[in-house]
This record gives C-alpha cells, structure tokens and sequence, in this order.
C-alpha cells in the first residue's frame, strides 16, 4: 500500500483565487447538504482519510460500515492524486465523479490538502449539484468572486 500521508493533493477550487478567509468546512457541509435532497451525505476528508466535518442526512442510513467507509476515503483520496498526475499536459481535475449501482459520489479539492465528498442518489442531477457547489465554494470563500 503507498504511504498516502506524504503525497501533495495538487489542486483547490481555490488555487486560481484570493481566498477571503478560512474555509468552515462545517458550513460548508451543511450548506453543501442543503442544495438538493438528493444528496445523500457531505464530509471533508483530509489526507489520512478521516472525515473531519460533515454526515449523513437526517434519516439516511449508510451503505458502508465506519471501517470501509476509511477505507474507501483513503481509495478515493490514491484516485484523486491519480486524476492529477497529468495535470501539467491536461490541466488540473475540477472534480470526479463515479456513479455505482447504489449511490453516486462526487469529489471535489479544497484547501490543505482536504477532499470535498459529495454522496447523492443514483437518480440525482450530478451536473446541477457539482456546479452549484462549485460556485458556493468560491461565493462563500473566495474575494474575487465574479
């Protein structure tokens, strides 16, 4: 298994931005929830896969247990750096997506090397959701908002 904790995330939402202030990833979360009923679960990750803001929606149950959801976070974080290993020939990734039989899950970068984790339902516009939370990252956390 690679030694995740040493590895750089490469890319923010941000990066290309004056950030205003320190992101409140608990706001975040819960504004991020707050988008559609269809999304299922926000957390943030950070590098070592422990979600340190965020959760389920009221009334939702988990598909995974608390260990495979570590384990999926630390998967998930390995993809992540794995989109960005071209990024100096295609660009930096904005986002991913995957859609399983069962839930969708969106990721997303943040600041110091933290994820985003989006999960919706399978039938949820992906499309609306990761745009409308593109933009309330940077209307919320960003000074030179257009």
């Amino acid at each position: 298994m690679s030694n995740l904790g040493t590895t750089r995330l490469q890319y923010s939402i941000l990066d290309s931005h004056d950030i205003e202030l320190n992101m409140d990833y608990g706001k975040l979360c819960h504004d991020v929830l707050d988008l559609d009923p269809k999304v299922r679960f926000v957390g943030v990750c950070d590098n070592t896969g422990i979600i340190k803001n965020g959760g389920l929606r009221e009334g939702i149950k988990s598909f995974l247990t608390d260990d495979e959801i570590k384990k999926a976070n630390l998967i998930t974080l390995e993809r992540w750096r794995l989109h960005n290993t071209m990024a100096d020939r295609i660009g930096k990734a904005r986002y991913a997506m995957e859609e399983y039989e069962k839930v969708k899950q969106i990721t997303m970068p943040l600041e110091d090397e933290h994820l985003l984790l989006i999960s919706t339902e399978v039938d949820a516009e992906h499309g609306k959701i990761i745009e409308s939370a593109i933009q309330l990252i940077i209307s919320n956390y960003v000074k030179d908002y257009l």
